[in-house]
C-alpha cells in the first residue's frame, strides 16, 4: 500500500508551508516597527490604524481638559467674569481661556481633533493666555505628522506589494517528461496575464527531498538546484508570451534515475520552480512560486501549442494553456536511454 504522501513544502499559488515555532527573541520584530506593521493581516493592521489615532486623540483631549482645567476654564463663575464687550468668545477683556469654548472633556476631545486633522470648525481656538498650551499645540501636530506617515506608508505599501503582480503570473497545473532533441526533458510552461512586462525575468529550478549523509545526518528539506534550459538560453527569459521551460535530465540531474515505473513512488520528491523579475510599471521586484509533486509530473506527454498568428499578430490561446498530449515516450530512466544510445 502507498504511504501517505508528505507535506507539501511550497504551495500551488506560492506560499511556503513552514510554520515558526518557539521564537524567543520575539524583540526582534519590535526592531523593525514598520516590516511588522506590513506583514500583518489586514485586520490588523486596519485595528492598529484606528487605534493609533484614536488612542492620540484621548491623550491630548485629556492633555487639553487638564490645561483648561489648571488654568480654570471650566469654573463656571470664573467664565462668567467678563467685561460687557467680551463677546462670546471671551477674548477681548476679563478673564481670558486657554482654550476658547472648552467646559468639558467632550469639547476638549474635539478640540484635539480638530487640532491634529487640521479641520478647524472656528468655535474653538488657542489663545495667547497660556504658553503650556501653545506648546501642546506644536507637540500634537507633529506626533500627528508621525503617525499620518507611518500609518499611510504601511497601507501604500501592503496594497503595492510586490506579491499582488505574481497574482498574474502563471504556471501549468502539470509538468510533463517527454523527449526533446532525443534527450528526456522535464518541462513545464510558464505565461504572464498583463501586457506590462516583468523586466529581467529569471528562473530557477530545485529538487527538495529527504536525504541522508554519509554520517547518517538526515537533512529533511535538502534543497539542491538543478538548471534550467529555455528558448532563449540561460536562466534569463523574455516572458511576452507563454513559454515552455524544460530542463534536460543528464547525468547531473536528480531525475536521472527516475522512470515512469517508479515516479509516483517518489513521495519525498518535490520540484520548486521560481520566477522573478522587476514589474515595469512599479520597479518593484516580485517573485512567482510554485511546485511540482510526484503525481503531478506526467510522463510522455507534451504541450499542445497555444501560440498562433492572426491578421498580422500573435493570438495566445489562453483556455489551452495546461492542455497536453500524449507522445512517443521511451519508458524506461535517463540513464537506461544513455547506455543504450551508447550500445548502438
Amino acid at each position: 500500500r502507498a504511504r501517505e504522501r508528505r507535506a507539501r513544502f511550497v504551495g500551488k499559488n506560492g506560499a511556503c508551508n513552514v510554520a515558526h515555532k518557539n521564537i524567543r527573541e520575539q524583540g526582534r520584530f519590535l526592531q523593525d516597527v514598520f516590516t511588522t506593521l506590513v506583514d500583518l493581516k489586514w485586520p490588523h493592521t486596519l485595528l492598529i490604524f484606528t487605534m493609533s489615532f484614536l488612542c492620540s486623540w484621548l491623550l491630548f483631549g485629556m492633555v487639553w481638559w487638564l490645561i483648561a482645567f489648571a488654568h480654570g476654564d471650566l469654573d463656571h463663575s470664573t467664565r462668567l467674569q467678563r467685561s460687557p464687550g467680551e463677546g462670546t468668545e471671551g477674548v477681548s477683556g476679563g478673564f481670558v481661556p486657554c482654550v476658547t469654548s472648552i467646559h468639558s472633556f467632550t469639547s476638549a476631545f474635539l478640540f484635539s481633533i480638530e487640532v491634529q486633522v487640521t479641520i478647524g470648525f472656528g468655535g474653538r481656538m488657542v489663545t495667547e493666555e497660556c504658553p503650556a498650551a501653545i506648546l501642546v499645540l506644536i507637540v500634537q501636530n507633529i506626533v500627528g505628522l508621525v503617525i499620518n506617515a507611518i500609518m499611510l506608508g504601511c497601507i501604500f505599501m501592503k496594497t503595492s506589494q510586490a506579491h499582488r503582480r505574481a497574482e498574474t503570473l502563471i504556471f501549468s497545473k502539470h509538468a510533463v517528461i517527454a523527449l526533446r532533441d532525443g534527450k528526456l526533458c522535464f518541462m513545464l510552461r510558464v505565461g504572464d496575464l498583463r501586457k506590462s512586462m516583468i523586466i529581467s525575468a529569471t528562473i530557477r529550478m530545485q529538487v527538495v527531498k529527504k536525504t541522508s549523509s554519509l554520517e547518517g545526518e538526515v537533512v529533511p528539506l535538502n534543497q539542491i538546484d538543478i538548471q534550467m534550459e529555455n528558448p532563449v538560453g540561460g536562466n534569463s527569459i523574455f516572458l511576452v508570451s507563454p513559454l515552455i521551460i524544460y530542463h534536460v535530465i543528464d547525468k547531473n540531474s536528480p531525475l536521472y534515475d527516475i522512470s515512469p515505473l517508479n515516479l509516483h513512488h517518489h513521495e519525498d520528491l518535490e520540484i520548486i520552480v521560481i520566477l522573478e523579475g522587476v514589474v515595469e510599471t512599479t520597479g518593484i521586484t516580485t517573485q512567482a512560486r510554485t511546485s511540482y509533486l510526484a503525481d503531478e509530473i506526467l510522463w510522455g506527454q507534451r504541450f499542445v501549442p497555444i501560440v498562433a498568428e492572426e491578421d498580422g499578430q500573435y493570438s495566445v490561446d489562453y483556455s489551452k494553456f495546461g492542455n497536453t498530449v500524449k507522445v512517443p515516450t521511451p519508458s524506461c530512466t535517463a540513464r537506461q536511454l544513455e547506455e543504450d544510445k551508447s550500445i548502438m
